[in-house]
């Protein structure tokens, strides 16, 4: 029975980034992972396959409806599906083979297998060739999530598919229905819009990306409208069938209780992700769960359990890469003795539609919740000389001021790059920055960029100077 410092459940994001951490900071490190691939989620079924997909959808969509107007003529243009699932599997094989170079590089165990508790210090491994056990004077869950569903909406992975079953589709559908108008939904829906799929979102919430500023969601509806987007909000999903394995019908109550039903050929189910602990056997340790089966943590990360910590999307906050990465780090070198810091707040979130959509802090309808004096500053896109240069005139940064003392307290933006340009916001806001010190820095021209100095220009006394 081998021994360790840590033994890490799960190799997603979360559990391998504290892996390495652990092992630079000198502990004696495993991780267990039930699949044959490491990465989970994120980098197999996840954040990278749904990037590759959304960019390879992107230079099509471009090809065909952009091209023209650069002056460059594309004649026989067609989608090929088979390539674009190829290329990403291509792209999701390359970065979990380096997930595992990085394992080797820094000498941590790796374990392929389901692991569960034996007891508090003990895992067991049920390998192919059959069960090993392994002790560990500190455990950290990271088993992350997997595709939530209500009833009425059970998938069959045929024709009611999750965004696992979405990433290989072997055919580009006439038409698709997607439950859920959140990042999910609206990802995977603009994959297949832009390969011309016509994409009907069937939400529950009164707006699409609901958890968001609501200035982004008006925004970002507009511009899924324009790409042909059917938007139907503030609609109760009652069932969908497959029909004779050919298509679907989807039945659903409007707001005004009435129903309507709704057909395609494929329907999406993507109303978020719940965690996974399936086979865990918690009890055996004694480990203690939520009644949304989430595993509840202390400040430190910890469970009930001490010696036991869980990070990602099995416990608490936004399910995340980054903010499970974060806290794999939190974890490891907390092990070692330092004294980590993890500001929940300022973990930035990204839809990445384009023009993407990202933001950081508060909402302006938290603000007003929580009853905070706050002013803003907002600036079109269309004004920047960099984005009608290349035509990504869309969308718009609003940034949001304590009104007495200016510290940012929120950004958010939908813009050409915002998954990027979001990081202006977290540094500033980490550092409790003022807008007025935001509309003081240089940003070069022309660039993306400057949209956020204007913004702030616009919070500090409504000086913005290109409107």
């Amino acid at each position: 029975m081998s021994d360790y410092d840590v033994i890490i459940i799960g190799s997603g994001p979360g559990g391998y980034v504290g892996a390495i951490r652990c092992a630079q900071l000198g502990l004696k490190t495993a991780i267990i992972e039930k699949y044959e691939t490491l990465g989970g989620t994120c980098l197999n079924v996840g954040c990278i396959p749904s990037k590759a997909l959304l960019d390879s959808s992107e230079h099509y969509h471009n090809a065909s409806k952009n091209f023209k107007d650069h002056g460059i003529d594309v004649k026989g243009l067609s989608a090929n599906i088979e390539q674009m699932i190829q290329r990403k599997n291509d792209v999701v094989s390359q970065t979990c083979s380096g997930v595992k170079f990085l394992m080797d590089k820094n000498d941590i165990d790796v374990y392929h297998g389901m692991g569960s508790f034996h007891d508090k210090n003990t895992v067991v491994i049920k390998e192919k060739s059959g069960e090993k056990k392994i002790k560990g004077k500190n455990i950290i869950i990271a088993t992350g999530s997997k595709p939530n569903y209500f009833p009425g909406m059970e998938p069959d992975k045929k024709r009611i598919i999750t965004s696992t079953e979405a990433l290989n589709l072997k055919e580009i559908p006439k038409k698709m229905l997607v439950i859920g108008g959140g990042v999910i939904g609206l990802e995977l829906g603009s994959v297949f819009a832009r390969l011309g799929t016509q994409i009907e979102v069937i939400e529950f919430a009164k707006t699409i990306i609901p958890t968001m500023d609501g200035t982004m969601s008006k925004e970002l509806t507009k511009v899924l409208k324009k790409e042909g987007f059917k938007i139907h909000t503030e609609h109760k999903v009652q069932k969908v069938t497959n029909v004779k394995g050919k298509s679907v019908s989807l039945t659903a109550l409007n707001k005004k209780g009435e129903e309507v039903t709704f057909d395609a050929d494929y329907c999406l189910v993507a109303v978020g992700r719940k965690p996974y602990t399936d086979n865990l056997d918690l009890d055996k340790a004694g480990v203690i769960s939520n009644e949304r089966g989430q595993i509840e943590v202390n400040d430190k990360l910890q469970t009930n359990v001490l010696n036991i910590y869980a990070i990602g999307d099995v416990v608490r906050g936004p399910m995340l890469a980054h903010k499970a990465e974060e806290e794999g780090v939190f974890v490891a070198e907390l092990l070692a003795g330092q004294i980590p810091h993890i500001n929940y707040n300022l973990i930035p979130g990204v839809v990445y539609t384009w023009p993407e959509v990202a933001a950081v802090g508060k909402t302006e309808e938290q603000l007003i919740e929580e009853g905070v004096e706050y002013k803003v500053g907002m600036f079109p896109m269309k004004a920047l000389g960099r984005a009608r240069a290349s035509k990504d005139i869309m969308g718009t940064i609003k940034i949001l001021a304590d009104k007495e003392t200016d510290e940012v307290l929120g950004v958010h933006m939908i813009a050409a790059r915002a998954a990027d340009l979001i990081m202006e916001a977290v540094t500033a806001m980490e550092y409790r920055a003022s807008a007025e010190d935001i509309a003081r820095i240089c940003h070069p021209h022309p660039t993306f960029s400057e949209g956020v100095k204007e913004a702030a220009l616009a919070a500090t006394a409504d000086r913005a100077l290109h409107i």
